[in-house]
């Protein structure tokens, strides 16, 4: 039996994961907008934009994601990423819509030695990290209905990614040279979208990781990608984060278990490597416009 459908509003909808989302909602009535349409630094923007669709649930993929432009701009990174969130919660929460949370493996310190689950303690160490944890502390107190997300090292068919990047260089003969210090779990936007769209449907409550299967470090990542694109991953060099020198500090370890996920009962994301060779595989959609 088709469930009834649900008004859903996916904020972030020009970005690698919210242009995905509808895709995964064919029964349902989808509003998706982009930056232009609900800026979540804008009090009365986002109000205007919850009260308007009356949704029954919200997905909520704006971010600001540049790490080390946040390191270099906190102000705005707040802004953005931590009262943003509060003005979307409230509005939530006055609408009774279920809040779906996207945030990041960045909330965690990055030096455990196995897998981060969803009860571990946050210690972020970056501007990014500690601005999307203020997300996460605000849907938590505001909402009403919510869950968050966790993910990382997303890459998806749309927009900025690192697995583009690396093809593209590649393909030019650039000099490349990726770090192999820093392991995760890689993402596929259009697998991330699906999950989100069911915890929005089932108003799933909690905390959850959210990550393809598998890990790597990013070094592995950007072989598999050239290899996959039919190039010659020996093009691939190596280095280390000390040696790159990045603004803001990353992770060392951003692997993320999703315990909380299976123990509700629904099927981890295929193996990251799968996701890739489709990614690789498929030409990219129409361009859904800039990202939030």
């Amino acid at each position: 039996m088709t469930p009834s459908p649900l008004r859903i509003l996916v904020t972030g909808a020009g970005g690698q994961v919210g242009s995905e989302v509808a895709a995964h909602l064919p029964h349902h009535d989808v509003v998706s907008l982009d930056r232009a349409a609900c800026d979540l630094a804008d009090r009365d923007s986002v109000e205007q934009a919850v009260a308007a669709a009356a949704p029954s649930a919200v997905v909520n993929c704006a971010a600001w994601t540049d790490v080390d432009g946040c390191e270099a701009d906190p102000e705005r990174a707040v802004l953005v990423n931590a009262l943003g969130v509060r003005h979307l919660a409230v509005a939530c929460a006055r609408a009774g819509a279920h809040l779906v949370h996207v945030s990041t493996d960045y909330v965690f310190a990055g030096d455990k030695d196995g897998p981060y689950d969803e009860w571990d303690e946050p210690a972020p160490r970056s501007v990014y990290g500690r601005s999307k944890l203020g997300g996460e502390r605000e849907v938590a107190r505001h909402a009403g209905s919510w869950a968050i997300a966790r993910s990382s090292w997303i890459f998806g068919r749309r927009g900025r990614n690192f697995v583009d990047t690396i093809v593209g260089r590649a393909r030019e003969g650039a000099p490349l040279k990726v770090v192999d210090d820093q392991r995760g779990c890689p993402t596929y936007a259009p697998d991330l979208a699906g999950a989100l769209a069911r915890l929005a449907v089932e108003r799933r409550a909690g905390v959850f990781h959210v990550t393809n299967q598998g890990r790597c470090t990013w070094h592995d990542l950007a072989c598999a990608a050239v290899e996959l694109a039919g190039l010659d991953p020996s093009v691939v060099g190596v280095t280390t984060t000390a040696e790159l020198g990045r603004p803001a500090p990353r992770p060392a370890n951003s692997e993320l278990s999703g315990a909380a996920w299976a123990a509700a009962g629904m099927t981890p994301l295929r193996p990251w490597r799968e996701a890739l060779a489709e990614k690789l595989a498929v030409p990219a959609p129409a361009s859904a416009g800039a990202g939030a």
